[in-house]
């Protein structure tokens, strides 16, 4: 069965052999993980996943195609075949235990799934995704707001660069593997406002924080006014944070 692969699902099949054992390898799995894949297509790196011994692994996929060659393809008890949309995806339905998440995520919703995977870093301790190299160096450069809210829950290790030859078909540009390690950097009450923050503190982010801020929201945390967003620091970005929420809620 030949499957057409489409350019609205950003669909990229990762077909090198020796790339798909690295990033198993570097998923670091156990007999008692739970899995997901996000975007498993063809089932390429799920082959190489399954040939660890973990407990369960969920393959979500928004492509219904893809969907019913999978269930033709792959028979292995311990699959699970969701048909959802990682980006809005809610990671409880399918466990209560924590989860490592794993894929080769398209282009065109990258951001999208990891702000979603944030939202849900109670469950998931661990992640690794290869996506767009530019953007993978966005997310470690901690001078975007979804750079900081990854940061705030995660430290991220970028692992290696794979060039488009690896791919089918082949992309523009070169992709990247990144490692998702979960470390609360500060205790967010709601990620929802805390979201809402940083996108207020990046929004037209070389205006000066006096622009966006009161002076006594600023003076309450000795942070000039003069600063810019991509001046602060992880600890002062948090400062200011309280402050704001603490005005935005009175």
């Amino acid at each position: 069965m030949s499957i057409r692969l489409k350019k609205r699902f950003g669909q990229h099949l990762l077909i090198s052999p020796g790339v798909l054992e690295k990033i198993a390898e570097f998923a670091e799995l156990k007999e008692d993980h739970i899995v997901v894949e996000i975007g498993p297509g063809t089932g390429l790196l799920t082959r190489v996943i399954l040939k660890y011994p973990i407990k369960k692994l969920f393959l979500l996929e928004l492509d219904p195609e893809m969907i019913n060659y999978l269930k033709n393809n792959l028979k292995d008890e311990r699959i699970v075949l969701i048909h959802a949309d990682a980006t809005v995806f809610n990671y409880n339905e399918v466990s209560e235990r924590e989860l490592k998440v794993v894929g080769n995520l398209p282009y065109n919703v990258a951001s999208l799934i990891v702000e979603n995977m944030v939202f849900h870093h109670s469950l998931i301790p661990f992640s690794l995704f290869l996506v767009q190299k530019e953007v993978a160096e966005k997310w470690l450069s901690g001078k975007s707001w979804l750079s900081l809210f990854i940061q705030t829950f995660y430290d991220l290790e970028y692992l290696m660069t794979v060039p488009p030859r690896f791919f089918k078909p082949k992309p523009k540009v070169d992709s990247a593997l990144i490692r998702f390690r979960r470390n609360i950097k500060h205790k967010i009450s709601s990620l929802s406002k805390y979201k809402e923050f940083l996108t207020l503190l990046y929004q037209h982010k070389r205006k000066m924080l006096r622009k966006k801020f009161s002076e006594e929201i600023l003076q309450s945390v000795s942070i000039s006014g003069a600063k810019r967003a991509e001046d602060l620091t992880l600890k002062e970005v948090f400062l200011l944070y309280e402050s704001w929420l603490q005005t935005s809620l009175s």
